[in-house]
């Protein structure tokens, strides 16, 4: 099997149907790999992540990002058409962006700036595995740009920046008795009300910069313990998360949940911080300028974040819709493929 390139339609559908589950994107990598060995293009790869550059000696350089990976297939792999919808797992997220950027890599032989394409894994889980995280520690020098676009689904809006997210856990303690004997014990769980409470009564900021407005949320997302059907538990555990707008940094939102649960012993399990819009930078207001979409926030964490902490000015920008990222029915408009790569071509040209 070889990947046409010539149509990004087509190529989208191509990709759905190799399965490329967190940690199991080796064959689509060597895929990648064979059809971006063109004349006009430098490729390195270290992994799974594979790095494609034009040497044209252009005075900018724009970089377009897109990850290779999928959450578990759920029994909707392979692709199937229903006019101009694509059916399939990863569709959206985001083997449609992917498409655009290995269209225009092979297709773009002579842009009017330079261009790096960067394809990776393992984005879909822990952060510490994460190919780009990779590529930042090891070969920052491949990811230098004046301008990184990132691939993920934005139902081709111009989304900018990202929130800031971040995990922690509350463990909750009391007695362990007979279930029958009640009141010789104390309850763990009971001891959750009040923070679940605390959660109930939140309000979260509604945060706007430069234009764009970003929602932070403060949500239980687990909550475990209970020993057997006759025994007071003497452990329980209430697992929060903070989606935070990228004026905070990770020590700040980190204060403001202590705060939220003062007296409370936290236990931070994750924590990755936000990115501002970036919209001042002329590379990107040529951007903006160039597709004539206002720019909206971006809701949710994507690694335009590593880009901005790296200088590096970066949007949100592809065909995917984010709602219907990792659902079973999960599905792209290929209306909005074609219009993504005739904008970005408009502009790399």
């Amino acid at each position: 099997m070889r990947l046409d390139l010539t149509d990004p339609v087509a190529l989208t559908a191509q990709l759905v149907d190799v399965e490329s589950v967190s940690g199991d994107e080796h064959r689509l990598a060597d895929l990648v790999e064979q059809a971006l060995t063109l004349e006009h293009l430098t490729v390195e790869r270290v992994g799974n992540n594979v790095v494609a550059r034009t040497t044209l000696g252009r005075q900018r350089r724009v970089l377009l990002a897109g990850h290779l990976d999928t959450v578990p297939i759920a029994g909707n792999v392979p692709s199937r058409r229903e006019g101009d919808l694509l059916y399939g797992c990863g569709t959206s997220d985001m083997k449609s962006g992917d498409a655009v950027l290995l269209h225009l890599a092979a297709t773009l032989t002579a842009p009017a700036y330079d261009v790096t394409y960067v394809l990776y894994d393992c984005e879909e889980v822990e952060a510490e595995r994460n190919g780009l995280a990779h590529l930042v520690r090891d070969h920052r020098a491949w990811l230098e740009a004046d301008l990184a676009i990132l691939m993920e689904p934005t139902s081709g809006l111009i989304e900018a920046g990202c929130q800031g997210t971040l995990r922690v856990d509350i463990p909750l303690r009391g007695k362990r008795a007979h279930s029958a004997r009640s009141w010789l014990g104390s309850n763990a769980i009971h001891a959750a009300a009040p923070v679940l409470q605390a959660l109930a009564d939140y309000r979260a900021r509604d945060v706007d910069i430069d234009g764009c407005v970003y929602k932070e949320g403060l949500q239980a997302v687990a909550i475990s313990g209970g020993v057997a059907g006759n025994v007071i538990p003497d452990e329980a555990r209430v697992s929060v998360n903070f989606r935070f707008a990228p004026d905070r940094s990770e020590e700040q939102a980190l204060d403001h949940v202590r705060d939220v649960f003062e007296g409370y012993e936290l236990v931070l399990t994750d924590s990755s911080g936000g990115a501002l819009p970036g919209l001042t930078a002329p590379a990107t207001r040529h951007f903006v300028e160039a597709v004539g979409e206002k720019p909206v926030a971006k809701y949710g964490w994507t690694d335009v974040a590593r880009f901005s902490a790296l200088g590096i000015p970066a949007l949100n920008f592809g065909p995917g819709d984010p709602n219907l990222a990792h659902t079973r029915e999960e599905h792209c408009d290929l209306r909005l493929v074609t219009r993504a790569a005739d904008l970005l071509r408009t502009y790399l040209t």
